[in-house]
Formats: structure tokens, C-alpha cells, sequence
């Protein structure tokens, strides 16, 4: 009895990866898979449209705030995802291969910029409620975007001139590592505006949704992209973990729920409150 335990054990293992090996080698499965992904994420844009729409509607002579601003870049990011996997098996045929490693990477450097609002929000209000100037935050969260992006360009021209593993490997690490910058970001300005919030008095009906907001949008923000870090760690290194890949279908379906499509759907659910309308509330714009 006891010597037929680790048999099972070990039947069960076997059975289970033959499962994963079915999947992934399928071209069925792959195509059910990326076609759910490029859906999900379409309906994430759509929703992110029609929340922008609502807001301008409802507050039109305050122009682009950062609320306006966070929406549609939700919208832009999760439409090219969409648009990417409903056309994922031909775009792994794409020619020159540069062009591949563009259309995956580019969206996640535009979801850093799309949250990294969040964070410049946060930033302003808990350095404007101490007396602090806030003259150098916009700046600073400019220059570190531009330089992202250049730095993400100049990879992509060096896999497209010296296209060896190298090359790859160094720029997973990269978005690794903006993962990592973006989830203490969150940790620090988040728990900073929460720990601000509790000093609040207690009975404010105000301060307790606030407070519920910036800590749910912190936790899973920074989550996500510490979840993101350790997994682009893995994929650079791991071929068994590689994204890049039509044969990973199961894994990239994990990987895109647990970091892209589960955060955007809470935050914007928890950011789903529109500005009062006009005469019954003073509206201030977040610029």
C-alpha cells in the first residue's frame, strides 16, 4: 500500500505535464488561447473608452487631466495587446524578427507610463498636503519616461544589428527591472498617501473611501509589477519560461492575467467614480 503511493504520485505528475505538453504544442489551443486574451483585453480598452468618454462628458471645459489621460492610455494599451494576439501566429513570422520583440515590448513600457500616473498623482498630493513643491515632480516623471524609452530603443537596435541571445536576455532584464522601479514606486507613495489618509479623522465618510482606494490600488499595483519582475527574470534566462513563443500559450494566459488584465480590471473598477457634476460640487481637475 505504502510503496503504491509514490507510483500514483508520480502518475499523476506525469499525467499532468503530458496535459501541459498537449496544450501548449496545439495549434487549437494556441489559437483558442491568444484569440481569449486578444478578446479580454479588448474589452478592458473598450471599457477604459467609455469610462474616458463619460468623464468628458461629464467635466469637458477642464481639457486633459491625468484621470482623462490614465483612461486613454488604458484604452491605447490594451487595444494594441488585443490587436497583437488576435494576429499572434502571424506576427511570429514577421519579418525582420526586430519587429516581433517591438509589438510585445512596447506595451508593457506604455502600461509603466499608463500606471506611473498613479504614482505622479499620489506623489503630488501627499507633497502638497505637507507644504512641499510639487514643481519638480512633472519634470522628473517626464525625463524618466524619456529615458526608458530611449534606453528601450537603443536595445531594440542593438538585437536588430547583433540579433544573438545576449541581446534578448539584456533586454528582458530591462523591463525587469522598470517592473521592480514601478512596484517600490507604488510602495512608496501609496504607503506614504495611506499612512497620510489614517491621520484623518476617523468618522470623515471621505477619508475612508480614499483611504480603501489607495490602498487596494497600491497592493495590487504593486503586486503586479513585482509579480511582472520575477517573471521577466525567469523568461530571461528560463527557456521553459520563454513569452516570446507560440508554444507557451498556457503560460503567456498566466502570465497577462496575473500582470496586465486582473490589475486593470480592479483598478478601474475601484477607479470607476466619475467627478461630481457641475453646480453640485466643486470639481478640481487632476492635472
Amino acid at each position: 500500500m505504502a510503496s503504491s503511493i509514490p507510483s500514483v504520485a508520480a502518475y499523476a505528475l506525469s499525467s499532468a505535464s503530458d496535459w501541459w505538453e498537449v496544450v501548449n504544442e496545439s495549434p487549437l489551443w494556441q489559437k483558442r488561447i491568444f484569440y481569449s486574451l486578444s478578446w479580454i483585453f479588448g474589452l478592458i480598452s473598450i471599457v477604459s473608452l467609455i469610462q474616458l468618454v463619460r468623464i468628458e462628458c461629464r467635466v469637458p471645459e477642464y481639457g486633459w487631466t491625468t484621470q482623462k489621460v490614465f483612461h486613454l492610455l488604458n484604452f491605447l494599451v490594451n487595444g494594441i495587446r488585443s490587436v497583437v494576439f488576435a494576429f499572434r501566429r502571424r506576427m511570429q513570422r514577421m519579418q525582420p524578427e526586430i519587429l516581433q520583440h517591438i509589438l510585445l515590448d512596447m506595451p508593457a513600457l506604455a502600461f509603466f507610463t499608463t500606471y506611473a500616473l498613479l504614482v505622479l498623482f499620489w506623489a503630488e498630493i501627499y507633497y502638497q498636503a505637507r507644504g512641499v513643491s510639487t514643481d519638480g515632480l512633472r519634470p522628473a516623471f517626464y525625463t524618466i519616461n524619456v529615458v526608458l524609452y530611449a534606453v528601450q530603443a537603443l536595445l531594440w537596435m542593438l538585437m536588430w544589428w547583433m540579433p544573438i541571445q545576449a541581446t534578448v536576455t539584456v533586454s528582458k532584464i530591462f523591463v525587469a527591472g522598470v517592473s521592480l522601479f514601478s512596484a517600490f514606486g507604488f510602495l512608496l507613495y501609496g504607503g506614504r498617501l495611506f499612512l497620510m489618509l489614517q491621520r484623518f479623522p476617523v468618522e470623515s465618510k471621505g477619508r475612508r473611501k480614499k483611504l480603501q482606494e489607495v490602498g487596494y490600488v497600491t497592493t495590487i499595483c504593486f503586486t503586479c509589477f513585482l509579480v511582472r519582475c520575477i517573471m521577466m527574470f525567469f523568461n530571461a534566462f528560463d527557456k521553459d519560461a520563454d513569452l516570446d513563443v507560440l508554444d507557451h500559450p498556457i503560460l503567456n494566459l498566466i502570465y497577462y492575467l496575473l500582470v496586465e488584465i486582473l490589475p486593470s480590471s480592479l483598478v478601474l473598477y475601484i477607479l470607476r467614480k466619475l467627478p461630481p457634476k457641475r453646480g453640485i460640487a466643486q470639481y478640481r481637475p487632476i492635472r
